[in-house]
């Protein structure tokens, strides 16, 4: 049978990219510069006791096949998980760890898709409310990127393989999987609530 592991994460400021710099500056805006720090210790304990929990599995990597939030399926995947690795994004090194036990990496969205939802996400930030209907054009597009990446896990994962989904908190892939993929969940949610208000607000 094929499994996976569904692992809900938190984006770190690398993960962001260029967003980061107009999500820091709202962050500090809305709770100060104490709660940011906070709120950077925060994810970085999480991302240490995922880390670890991983790790006291001992699964068979080689057996193994990651799928990653925001990698898009364009024949550099390899390429752009170590780049962001050697920034020391946790989630990147995570995967690089994982790589070099065995693991195969797959390329898990849609390129286009991913696109569309930065150029919303950028609109968004310039206008001080989010129209209702860009909220609702931002829903239609975060689900179809959980479809897609619940048929590339279908396509992809072979029996008797074990998947794992490094996926963001507002996403609901295991929702669109193939019912023939047993899941379990390393950690059911991550255990504050900030963090989860900046997925919501910024994807």
């Amino acid at each position: 049978m094929k499994k996976l592991i569904y692992i809900p994460i938190v984006h770190t400021e690398v993960d962001m990219g260029s967003l980061n710099e107009e999500i820091k500056k709202q962050y500090l805006e809305k709770y100060g510069e104490e709660k940011w720090k906070e709120h950077t210790k925060t994810i970085e304990k999480i991302w240490e006791g995922l880390r670890k929990k991983i790790k006291d599995l001992k699964l068979d990597a080689k057996k193994v096949r990651i799928y990653q939030d925001g990698l898009p399926l364009c024949g550099q995947e390899e390429k752009i998980i170590r780049e962001l690795a050697a920034r020391k994004s946790p989630n990147h090194e995570l995967i690089v760890w994982l790589m070099e036990q065995g693991a195969k990496l797959e390329g898990t969205e849609d390129p286009k898709l991913l696109l569309k939802e930065y150029e919303m996400l950028k609109n968004s930030q310039k206008t001080t409310h989010a129209a209702k209907n860009d909220e609702q054009k931002a829903q239609m597009v975060l689900k179809e990127r959980d479809i897609f990446i619940a048929q590339r896990i279908k396509n992809t994962l072979k029996e008797e393989e074990i998947g794992i989904l490094f996926i963001g908190l507002m996403h609901r892939v295991d929702e669109a999987l193939d019912p023939g993929i047993s899941v379990s969940y390393l950690i059911y949610h991550l255990p504050f609530k900030r963090n989860f208000e900046m997925k919501k607000n910024y994807g």
